[in-house]
C-alpha cells in the first residue's frame, strides 16, 4: 500500500515535469519526476521570519488588609480602569482570619500598571511572585509543524481525487483522517498559547486578621445560646436512653422493693 500511495504522489508530480522529460527520453524523464517530487515533499529550509515574542505573564499577590471590603473595591476599580475581568471571588472564614480570593485577567499590556496600581498604600506582601514565561520558540514550532501538515493534507486529497480503487481512497482518507487530527490539535495548542499571551492572569489573596480567637462573627449572646441548645441535646439523649432501657430499669426497681421488704421483715422478727 505504501508502495502504491508514493506511485500516485510521483503521478500527481510527473505532469509538471512533462516537457523536460520528454526531451531527455524515458530514463530522464523518470529522474527529473522523482527529483522534482523529493523537491515539492521536502519541508521550507529558509529561516523563519522575525516575530514579536511571546510571553506568558502571572503573578501572585498575598497581603494583609485592615478592611476586606476597601480593597476588594480597589480592586475592582483597577480592573474595571484597565480592561480586565474577574475569573473567580473566592471568600474564605478560618479559624483567627477572614480571607478573599481574587483571580484576574487583563490584556498584558496593562499588566505592570495594573499590578502597581492595586499594590499603592501596601506596607509589605506575605508574597509577591511574578513570572514571564517565553513561549515563542514553542509558538513557531507548532505553527511551523501545523502549516507542512497541512501541505501533506492537500497532497493527500489531490491523490484522492485520482485515485481509482475503492481501497486506495479508503488507505488515503485513513491518512487524511490522521492528519487532521494533529492539524486540529496543534491549531487549539496555538489558541490556547495565544490566549495566555494576550491576557495575562493575576492572583490576589489578601486577608484580615480578627481580634480574639473565637471564630469571626461569634458575639456573647451566640456563644449562650449555643451553650443553651448543647445542653438540651445533652438533656434530650438522657431521655432517649432511659426510653431505650426502661426494661431495665423495671426490674431493678422490682428487685430492690422486693430487697427492701425482706429487710424490714427480718428487723420485725429480730
Amino acid at each position: 500500500m505504501k508502495k502504491l500511495i508514493t506511485a500516485l504522489l510521483i503521478a500527481v508530480m510527473i505532469p509538471a515535469c512533462k516537457k523536460e522529460a520528454e526531451s531527455e527520453g524515458n530514463d530522464s524523464a523518470y529522474e527529473a519526476s522523482a527529483e522534482t517530487f523529493k523537491d515539492k515533499m521536502a519541508l521550507p529550509t529558509e529561516a523563519a521570519p522575525a516575530r514579536d515574542q511571546k510571553i506568558i505573564k502571572t503573578a501572585f499577590l498575598r497581603f494583609e488588609t485592615g478592611s476586606l471590603d476597601s480593597t476588594a473595591a480597589i480592586i475592582n476599580s483597577a480592573i474595571t480602569r484597565y480592561n480586565g475581568l474577574m475569573q473567580n471571588d473566592l471568600q474564605n472564614k478560618e479559624y483567627n482570619s477572614l480571607t478573599r480570593s481574587i483571580t484576574v485577567r487583563l490584556p498584558s499590556a496593562n499588566f505592570e500598571k495594573f499590578i502597581a496600581d492595586i499594590s499603592k498604600g501596601i506596607p509589605y506582601f506575605d508574597k509577591r511572585s511574578i513570572t514571564a514565561d517565553d513561549v515563542t520558540e514553542e509558538y513557531i514550532d507548532v505553527e511551523a509543524r501545523m502549516k507542512a501538515k497541512k501541505v501533506l493534507e492537500e497532497r493527500y486529497f489531490d491523490m484522492l481525487r485520482r485515485a481509482n480503487k475503492v481501497e486506495d481512497m479508503l488507505q488515503i482518507e485513513k491518512e487524511i483522517s490522521a492528519i487532521r487530527e494533529e492539524i486540529e490539535a496543534a491549531e487549539g495548542r496555538l489558541r490556547y498559547l495565544a490566549s495566555r499571551v494576550n491576557m495575562s492572569t493575576v492572583n490576589i489573596d489578601f486577608y484580615k486578621i480578627t481580634e480574639d480567637n473565637e471564630p469571626p462573627g461569634e458575639s456573647y449572646t451566640g456563644k449562650a445560646w449555643n451553650s443553651l441548645a448543647s445542653g438540651f441535646g445533652w438533656l434530650s439523649s438522657f431521655f432517649l436512653i432511659v426510653l431505650n432501657i426502661w426494661p431495665i430499669i423495671v426490674i431493678f426497681v422490682v428487685v430492690y422493693i422486693m430487697y427492701r421488704r425482706k429487710t424490714r421483715k427480718r428487723k420485725d422478727h429480730g
